[in-house]
């Protein structure tokens, strides 16, 4: 990405999480002017401030108890310098392997999951888009074949990316367009193959079941290819993501997290819940409708833009 590019998506962060930052800081640097000392009613307060920004209390207490091994250590009196520790301790808690991105440069099989309405199909679009401008040859897998809808919407994106689709009849299998789709991946030699897969929670039995059987067919037939799993999370629903995630990782072998439409929510705080508690990395963010608008995470860059004032 040019660096012109770079800090134009930063700009677009800050401004993205103006809402989150509000929610975070706001609660936070009311507990700091209201004290002028660090005494247990200040935990007390910031623990409530913390929980109040979508972090959920195991967060919440991970992050104080880690701020109070600190203020000791570096013997802190000034409530208003617990600010640092807080940006110090998100950073910590925000971080990102050496090789989060590896399915980039390998032949790979890309799972999406997640339930409906979250943004599942718009993020294959993009996803097909960006890696389509990089030279990839992209192949799409329509197997949430329960919803008619998705089919169609899904054809539109490859239209629009102007990339191969696999796509089979509403209702039809979703293993046997999985099948098909890895057949044309290996025919075409594609670079990428993305599948959207079906999104009832509700019904997890019979999710399990059906990512399972996707699963064996891939592993199968295409060993060859880097799997990879994204799960994707509508930031705007606060803690109801973090759940999903639980649930979603009990069925799935999930291997990084797409969080859609940070600009529009107070409950950004909802990425480090995630983090923290499931240790599951945030890989990509949708900060707008655009479609330059999801990219890569930078866990550095999200804390900054958090912070800055």
């Amino acid at each position: 990405m040019s660096e012109n590019k770079k800090r134009g998506f930063f700009g677009k962060l800050v401004e993205g999480l103006t809402k989150t930052r509000d929610n975070i800081l706001g609660g936070v640097d009311q507990v700091l002017s209201g004290f002028s000392s660090i005494d247990e009613d200040f935990y007390e307060e910031l623990e409530e401030a913390l929980i109040m920004a979508d972090f959920g209390v195991h967060t919440a207490l991970r992050i104080l108890s880690d701020i109070k091994v600190k203020v000791k250590e570096q013997h802190i009196k000034d409530p208003m310098e617990v600010k640092n520790l807080l940006k110090e301790e998100l950073m910590e808690i925000m971080h990102l392997s050496d090789d989060a991105y590896i399915f980039e440069e390998k032949k790979s099989v890309i799972l999406i999951i997640g339930v409906n309405g979250v943004g599942k199909t718009t993020t294959i679009g993009k996803l097909a888009m960006r890696y389509k401008a990089q030279g990839k040859k992209v192949v799409l897998a329509a197997a949430d074949t329960f919803r008619a809808a998705a089919i169609e919407q899904l054809t539109e994106w490859s239209n629009r990316a102007n990339v191969d689709i696999v796509a089979g009849q509403a209702n039809s299998d979703p293993g046997a367009v999985v099948y098909d789709a890895v057949f044309a991946a290996k025919a075409r030699k594609a670079d990428m193959l993305i599948c959207d897969t079906a999104g009832r929670l509700h019904n997890k039995k019979n999710l399990m079941d059906e990512l399972g059987k996707i699963n064996k067919i891939i592993d199968r037939e295409y060993p060859e290819a880097h799997k990879e799993v994204l799960l994707v999370l509508d930031s705007t629903t606060g803690q109801n993501a973090l759940q999903q995630a639980k649930q979603f990782k009990e069925v799935a072998n999930i291997t990084g997290i797409v969080l859609t439409k940070l600009d529009g929510t107070a409950k950004g705080g909802i990425a480090i819940a995630i983090q923290s508690e499931l240790n599951l990395s945030v890989k990509f963010i949708g900060v707008g409708e655009g479609i330059d608008d999801l990219q890569d995470f930078n866990p550095e860059e999200f804390v900054e833009a958090l912070f800055k004032q």
